[in-house]
């Protein structure tokens, strides 16, 4: 559920001081990475660094968390990939020269350092702007008279707090006056503050060129096995149908022609009855051969596009689908094909497992993406280990960048979202 804008306003500075604690234990963790790292001439730093750093990365996690959450800010996580480890002290010595080599691991002791400080000047500011206020009221109403009855004084702003100050009006009024200026403009500029710190964690926490490129290339290389595999797969199928299917019947159709040949002359009534049966195996050769092209590429997909190809789906199918789509173009066919299947496995999957009675599908185009929403009324608690096909689904966008969400709390509803970044074709023109 978004905030409101009121809402920031009201959150956004005691977030703000959470951060700000959580620089305190966050400044230990990098202190303990560089006592680890004086010890690196001997055995034991080499041992304790990557440990160190493992450490050091997860309290950075915990911030990437936080700054995602509260501020829609994502940072990707920057570090190398790490290549599998041999065992024994081979192993032990790459990881650590891996580790050490990762720029990652000094921005991040960086940010560790720096951030206590920083986060007092942007994220930790309006939190603290609102205490500073509410210690105005405070000595307005009775800490003044306090302080100033014990024959001591200090400075709130411009006011100085001494003996007759809690009987001074006009002391007590400015005083009231900048405990509320100050609290107000600790609201007010708590999201702007809160963008600011965040600008400063993609800088420091968020991926560098060198690592952008090395993610990019890993993924690329899981994405091609996959894509791979999963070409495979659909190849191995594709020849099973075929022979256990129409080739197996076409066989038999010949074997029947040849027997239909002899009793022409000799039984023309046992041939007759064949040729009925002969038939009839043709049809359903030729039923099957369109079921394996449907399953390849259906010809709804190739003429009318992903939206109406999902309607013609909805309409085969034992639950009450309703379909909405808003497209104003068609994409790319390859992306077609996947978010066609991708639809296809989901469906499937909420007639079998979800015990839902509806189901409703929104297609749209925003911002570059091919956007897939399917919701049901079942009972929930889907994940994407539950055996339910939703892992080769993402694997399956995946290929194309695309990525799936699921929310599937307990006793629903469950909520599969597709994103696919594509380009549209030209928009579509009215029929003349």
């Amino acid at each position: 559920m978004r905030e409101t804008r009121l809402q920031r306003h009201v959150r956004t500075p005691w977030r703000g001081a959470k951060l700000g604690l959580l620089g305190i234990p966050a400044m230990f963790v990098g202190l303990w990475l560089l006592t680890v790292f004086s010890m690196i001439t001997s055995l034991i730093g080499v041992l304790l660094f990557p440990s160190a750093v493992t450490l050091l990365r997860n309290q950075a996690d915990v911030y990437r968390d936080l700054i995602g959450r509260w501020t829609g800010v994502r940072i990707e996580r920057p570090y190398l990939p790490e290549p599998e480890y041999e065992p024994g002290a081979h192993g032990v010595l790459k990881r650590f020269l891996v580790r050490f080599t990762d720029p990652a691991t000094w921005r991040d002791c960086l940010w560790m350092l720096a951030d206590p400080i920083v986060v007092l000047f942007t994220a930790a500011l309006p939190a603290l702007l609102i205490v500073y206020g509410l210690w105005g009221f405070a000595l307005a109403a009775f800490a003044g008279g306090v302080i100033a009855g014990y024959g001591g004084g200090e400075w709130y702003g411009w006011v100085h707090v001494q003996p007759g100050y809690e009987s001074d009006g006009g002391l007590l009024a400015t005083t009231v006056v900048l405990g509320a200026v100050f609290t107000a403009t600790g609201f007010a500029i708590g999201p702007k503050m809160m963008t600011v710190y965040a600008r400063w964690g993609g800088l420091l926490l968020g991926p560098t060129r060198r690592s952008e490129l090395a993610l990019r290339v890993r993924h690329l290389t899981e994405t091609r096995s996959e894509a791979v595999d999963a070409s495979a797969a659909e190849l191995r199928r594709i020849e099973r149908d075929l022979h256990d299917g129409a080739q197996a019947r076409l066989v038999a159709m010949g074997m029947s022609l040849g027997a239909i040949e002899h009793l022409l002359d000799k039984d023309p009534e046992k041939a007759r009855i064949l040729l009925a049966e002969t038939r009839a195996s043709s049809a359903k050769a030729l039923h099957e051969l369109r079921d394996l092209v449907r399953g390849i590429h259906p010809p709804v997909l190739a003429d009318r596009g992903i939206g109406d190809a999902v309607k013609a789906l909805a309409l085969d199918h034992p639950l009450r689908v309703e379909v909405t789509a808003d497209l104003p173009a068609r994409p790319d066919a390859p992306v077609e094909s996947a978010a066609y299947f991708a639809v296809s496995e989901i469906l499937t999957n909420a007639a079998k497992h979800s015990g839902a009675a509806r189901v409703w599908i929104d297609l749209r185009y925003e911002h570059g993406m091919l956007r897939i929403t399917v919701t049901d009324d079942g009972r929930g608690g889907a994940t994407l280990d539950g055996g339910t096909g939703l892992r080769g689904i993402e694997r399956r966008v995946g290929t194309f960048d695309g990525v799936l969400a699921l929310s599937s709390p307990p006793g629903g509803p469950t909520i599969v979202t597709l994103e696919l970044p594509c380009a549209l074709s030209s928009p579509k023109t009215s029929p003349s």
